[in-house]
């Protein structure tokens, strides 16, 4: 979906709030590597699924809100209703 906005525009609208959310995650982070037994979640499902995320925000192009929300969704199960 095209913006009819400017990438500068987009920028000035959003820098602060962009800011804000990167230093709440990596402020979490932090909290997780200096927790105790920091060592022992690496392995963890949601801690990997965080990095993918992580990964996925340093990718260039469209599309990564598509990805990460695909990323931290449950598979689609027929039936799931019943």
């Amino acid at each position: 979906m095209s913006s009819p906005q400017s990438a500068l525009q987009v920028l000035d609208r959003h820098y602060l709030e962009l800011r804000c959310g990167l230093l709440d995650l990596a402020a979490a982070l932090d909290r997780l590597d200096r927790a105790a037994n920091a060592t022992g979640v690496q392995q963890d499902p949601r801690r990997l699924r965080i990095a993918e995320g992580l990964a996925i925000l340093a990718s260039e192009g469209p599309g990564r809100a598509e990805r990460l929300q695909l990323l931290f969704s449950d598979a689609y199960e027929p039936g799931w209703t019943r």
